[in-house]
């Protein structure tokens, strides 16, 4: 099957950027409380609605998937990147990543407890992300949980130049209403949404939904 452009440009990205990337940003989280918060709260639903099987879509290095391993979650990763599942394979080798796409997961209808889409719906144009939020409901079973995470906006960020690398990747911002509607036409139900303020280097505001199917 022929890929989109799109795709291909953001797995080339992500493979030339990988190890660089998971060093830059292995830390993050410890300082961002909200951010932790956002996943305590997910975690918390996904074991209340007696847990299972957690995926980090787009999970990059691993580091959301290790970290809600530890919050007691049964957590593995995909990512599109060869390079990135590699680079979580080798630094946490207690956890299972798989190379793979959001818009097609290799997963059975209702297989998961829950979602989490950590700033990896960014990278999909606009007009094919209805694609993903159907894979999410396809995979996530009636009463388990989604968590998105994604920048404010409604432009395009086009990259050239990141984490000491020459590249080319598009990011899309996103409106949280949007996702909103996004996510009931596909069964989901919008719980809890926080927005909050820019922290260095970031630009802009950045939002986290959590929902039930």
């Amino acid at each position: 099957m022929t890929e989109h452009p799109d795709v291909v440009a953001t797995r080339a990205a992500y493979d030339a950027v990988a190890v660089d990337y998971a060093a830059l940003l292995r830390d993050e989280l410890a300082g961002k409380a909200l951010d932790r918060a956002m996943l305590a709260a997910f975690a918390e639903h996904v074991q209340t609605a007696g847990g299972g099987e957690v995926a980090d879509l787009g999970c990059g290095p691993g580091r959301v998937t290790v970290h809600l391993a530890g919050l007691g979650l049964d957590a593995f990763g995909v990512d599109l990147s060869p390079a990135m599942v590699e680079v979580a394979r080798e630094t946490y080798p207690e956890l299972l990543f798989e190379v793979g796409t959001m818009a097609a997961l290799e997963l059975p209808d209702a297989a998961l407890a829950g979602a989490v889409a950590w700033y990896s719906i960014i990278h999909t144009p606009r007009e094919r992300q209805h694609i993903l939020f159907a894979e999410f409901a396809r995979v996530v079973r009636p009463g388990g949980w989604l968590l998105l995470a994604f920048q404010v906006g409604d432009d395009v960020v086009s990259l050239r130049h990141a984490y000491g690398h020459d590249l080319e990747l598009d990011a899309y911002r996103q409106d949280p209403d949007r996702i909103h509607e996004l996510l009931a036409a596909s069964g989901f139900t919008e719980h809890a949404r926080l927005v909050r303020e820019p922290v260095a280097p970031e630009k802009v505001q950045q939002a986290y939904v959590l929902a039930r199917h």
